[in-house]
């Protein structure tokens, strides 16, 4: 399909793409491989964080999101501080002008309206929000397409995403919780649809994917140091998980059980190589991951998975391996019920490994029982994604007869 007047539809791509964060980049990955097959004739291009890695890896161009190249740096000295503030009034002229260069520019998936992890307002809040206000000042459609949400407690962070969600001209989130916290945001919500996280479309490994280490134990750490909410306690509160989740890999190893430190940002490396210092065995090993691709290869590889960051746990509960959630949000909860595996969640902040051991040898007990509902939650999370990208085409193509396929999905 074209847009009305036959030319291919300009759709640009817009986050934290390209940055080293594997789940942001797998959702991009997601919605283009959508675009790929069924719209071949788009045009696509990409604002975002690390614009060199989006188009050495996925062939799309791409511009930076920010004027101010140290923008996610801490500013300490004059010249920074001075950049940064001169970056935000530039920003606002270079988001508009390629906004308006688009018909529609779509949000992939991510946590982009809430702040379960330190986030400044006047970072990628503000650019939400000059891309939502561009967007609607320009008519260039803005869709919010299987985003995370959460309660926000800072004052200027929730006004900036309050009004990016209303200002976007589509949204759909990844869980019901996303949902209700932008409803008691007092975004009107009653138009939009909960879908699974749109990284469930990502092709599976095969099954049965053989394991290079019998009794292989997949663990995904992260450098987790709490909410927004938790900046004045955020050391303790990640000395807490790491101890927590040292003494559990050393309780493996102890066993004799292999273990696979996996990884989903480049800021996890410290957290694992503060685990390999304390663990000192040759049962320890790192996954090289590039992509959720190389992520999900490793969890399908393992017996068992225990993760924290979102996105892996999504890759092993993709790969349909028994996976045990160390849960950092409400999303990684509602995710492990979406998925029938709720009764193995942990709290990320409060590390028990005594309990955590427990949980996790009532998961290997289970294990069979727990991949056969895997199968069952994976078709199902495919089936409703067909629902959501029958939605997007029809953003995408508002004045084509769409209407009718997104009826007919299933």
């Amino acid at each position: 399909m074209t847009a009305a007047d036959g030319t291919p539809v300009r759709v640009g791509m817009f986050g934290l793409l390209g940055s080293g964060n594997l789940g942001n980049d797998g959702s991009l990955e997601a919605v283009l491989g959508y675009l790929r097959d069924r719209h071949p004739e788009a045009a696509v291009d990409a604002l975002c964080g690390g614009p060199e890695a989006v188009t050495a890896r996925y062939g799309i161009p791409a511009t930076r999101l920010h004027w101010y190249r140290g923008e996610y740096r801490t500013a300490s000295r004059a010249g920074a501080v001075v950049g940064k503030g001169l970056g935000k009034f530039v920003d606002v002229f270079r988001t508009a002008s390629w906004v308006r260069k688009h018909d529609v520019v779509i949000v992939p998936g991510m946590g982009v309206l809430e702040a379960t992890l330190p986030l400044r307002p006047w970072g990628f809040p503000y650019a939400l929000f000059l891309l939502c206000a561009a967007g609607r000042l320009s008519g260039t459609r803005v869709a919010l397409v299987g985003v995370g949400a959460a309660p926000i407690g800072n004052r200027a962070t929730r006004t900036l995403v309050r009004w990016s969600a209303r200002m976007a001209a589509y949204r759909s989130y990844r869980d019901a919780p996303s949902r209700d916290a932008m409803r008691a945001m007092g975004v009107d919500t009653a138009r939009d649809e909960v879908y699974p996280d749109i990284a469930f479309s990502l092709p599976a490994p095969p099954a049965g994917t053989p394991s290079e280490a019998p009794g292989l134990v997949c663990v995904g750490v992260m450098a987790f140091h709490g909410s927004d909410d938790d900046r004045a306690r955020a050391e303790e509160i990640h000395r807490r998980y790491l101890d927590g989740t040292t003494r559990f890999v050393r309780a493996l190893v102890e066993e004799g059980r292999p273990v696979r430190l996996v990884t989903g940002d480049d800021v996890d490396a410290p957290v694992v190589e503060a685990i390999l210092d304390a663990v000192d065995s040759p049962l320890v090993t790192v996954a090289e991951a590039a992509s959720l691709a190389d992520v999900m290869k490793e969890m399908a590889a393992a017996d068992t998975v225990v993760a924290t960051r979102y996105h892996n746990l999504i890759c092993a509960l993709r790969a349909g391996t028994p996976t045990l959630a160390l849960s950092y949000a409400a999303k990684s909860d509602a995710l492990m019920a979406l998925m029938g595996l709720d009764t193995y969640s942990h709290p990320a902040r409060e590390v028990d490994t005594d309990r955590l051991l427990e949980q996790f040898r009532a998961l290997e007990k289970n294990a069979a029982d727990a991949r056969r509902t895997l199968t069952e939650r994976n078709q199902d999370a495919v089936r409703r994604l067909d629902h959501q990208f029958a939605a997007l085409t029809a953003v995408l193509y508002p004045a084509t007869d769409d209407a009718d396929a997104l009826r007919e999905a299933p």
